[in-house]
C-alpha cells in the first residue's frame, strides 16, 4: 500500500464515520427529546445518563449501520472523490499518471470489508441485542411481554395460542394450548397461567412446560398421551419429574416462531430461519422464505450498489458534487426499488417463486454492477 493509497483510505473511512455519526445522531437527538422521562428513568435505574443512553441505544445505531451501510459505502466513496476533485488534489494525482481505476481500489476493499462488517453485525452481534429493540428505555427486556402469533405444529396436532410472551424468559403469558388431534381426557384444550420452553433432554423432548394448568382440572389424573407412537402430552401421573398441575407438551414450535412481526423477529438469526424452514411441522410462509434467500445473497448485493455508482464518481459531466449525490439517491431509489419489488412478487407467489425472488436483484444487477466497475478502470 503507497502513501497516496493510505492518504485516501483515510479520508473515506473519516468521511464514513463522520457520514454515520450523522445519521445516528439525527436518530438519537430527534428520540431522545420525545422520550425524556422514560430516558430519566432509565438513567435512574442505570447509575447515569450517559450509561443509559449507551444501554439504550447502543443497539439502535447497529441498526443503523445494519440499514444504511451499503449507502454509506457509496456515499462516502463519492463525497471523498469530490473533496478530492475540490481541494485539485484529483487532477494531481491523475497527472501523475494514476488511473482512476487505480485511485479507488483502497476505497473498493474498505467497502468490501464494510459490507462485510455489516454481515457479521447482522447476523451474530444483532441477536443478542433484538430483545430490548422496539422497547421504550424504561421498559426491562428481560420481563417484557411481547405480542405472540399462534402457530401450528401438524405433526402433534396443536395449535400453540396464549396472551403474551417474554422471549429472554422464553415463556408464554397464560397459554392456550388447542388440541386438534385427540388426546382422550384432555378435551380440546390446555389452558395455563405460563408455559415455559424446554430444550430436549433425557427426560422429554424438546417442547413447552405448563405450570398451573386450568384446563382440563383433572390433569393430574390423567395419563400421558401420544399421537402415531409420538409421545406428545406428558402429565405428573406418569412422570415423576413433573409437580402437580403441570403438564409438558412435546412440540417443534419454540419461542421463536411465535413472535409477531416486529424488530425482535426482523434481526432473527439466520440459522434459526433455516431451522423454521426445515421443520416440517409448522408451515413456513414465503416471505420467510424469501427473507432467507436474501439474507444469503445480500452481501453480493450490497457491494453491487457500490460498484453500480463508481461511474458517477468519475463523470466528466458536471462535477457539482450536489448533482453527483442527486444522480446517486436516484441510483439507491432504482436499487431499493428493483429489491423491494423482487421481494413482494415472491412474497405473495406472483410470478416468482421464493429463491428466485431473492436472486432476480442479483441476475439484474450484478452484470451491470461488473459492467460499470470495468468502464472505470482505465479512465
Amino acid at each position: 500500500m503507497t502513501r497516496i493509497d493510505r492518504y485516501i483510505l483515510m479520508l473515506y473511512l473519516r468521511t464514513l464515520l463522520i457520514c454515520f455519526c450523522s445519521l445516528g445522531g439525527i436518530f438519537v437527538v430527534f428520540h431522545a427529546f420525545s422520550n425524556l422521562e422514560a430516558l430519566a428513568e432509565h438513567a435512574e435505574a442505570k447509575g447515569g445518563f450517559v450509561h443509559a443512553m449507551i444501554d439504550y441505544y447502543g443497539p439502535y445505531l447497529l441498526v443503523i449501520f445494519d440499514s444504511t451501510s451499503p449507502i454509506l459505502a457509496l456515499m462516502s466513496l463519492l463525497f471523498t472523490i469530490g473533496w478530492l476533485r475540490q481541494s485539485g488534489e484529483l487532477t494531481s494525482i491523475l497527472a501523475a499518471g494514476v488511473r482512476h481505476g487505480r485511485l479507488l481500489q483502497p476505497m473498493l476493499i474498505a467497502a468490501l470489508l464494510i459490507v462485510g462488517l455489516g454481515l457479521v453485525n447482522r447476523e451474530w452481534v444483532l441477536p443478542h441485542y433484538r430483545n430490548k429493540l422496539g422497547n421504550r428505555p424504561n421498559v426491562d427486556a428481560a420481563t417484557a411481554e411481547r405480542p405472540l402469533q399462534p402457530c401450528y405444529d401438524r405433526q402433534a396436532g396443536v395449535l400453540v395460542e396464549g396472551k403474551s410472551l417474554i422471549t429472554e424468559g422464553k415463556q408464554l403469558v397464560n397459554p392456550a394450548f388447542h388440541l386438534h388431534a385427540a388426546y382422550p381426557g384432555f378435551g380440546s384444550q390446555l389452558n395455563a397461567r405460563q408455559a415455559v420452553w424446554r430444550p430436549a433432554d433425557e427426560q422429554h423432548p424438546a417442547g413447552f412446560l405448563l405450570n398451573d394448568v386450568a384446563r382440563p382440572q383433572a390433569i393430574d389424573e390423567l395419563s400421558s398421551a401420544r399421537l402415531n407412537d409420538r409421545p406428545v402430552l406428558f402429565t405428573s401421573k406418569d412422570n415423576a419429574w413433573l409437580q402437580p398441575q403441570q403438564c409438558f407438551v412435546a412440540t417443534s414450535v419454540d419461542i421463536s416462531m411465535l413472535e409477531a412481526k416486529g424488530s425482535s423477529k426482523k434481526y432473527t438469526p439466520i440459522f434459526d430461519l433455516m431451522r423454521r424452514v426445515r421443520n416440517p411441522a409448522v408451515h413456513t410462509s414465503s416471505k420467510v422464505r424469501v427473507d432467507l434467500h436474501a439474507r444469503f445473497l445480500r452481501p453480493l448485493l450490497d457491494f453491487s450498489l457500490v460498484l453500480l455508482g463508481l461511474p458517477l464518481a468519475v463523470s466528466r459531466g458536471d462535477k457539482n458534487l450536489f448533482v453527483l449525490v442527486g444522480h446517486a439517491v436516484i441510483l439507491v431509489g432504482m436499487f431499493f426499488g428493483i429489491k423491494s419489488l423482487a421481494a413482494t412478487m415472491g412474497s405473495s407467489g406472483y410470478l416468482l417463486t421464493p429463491p428466485m425472488a431473492a436472486w432476480v436483484p442479483i441476475l439484474l444487477l450484478s452484470p451491470l454492477a461488473y459492467a460499470r466497475y470495468r468502464s472505470v478502470q482505465y479512465v
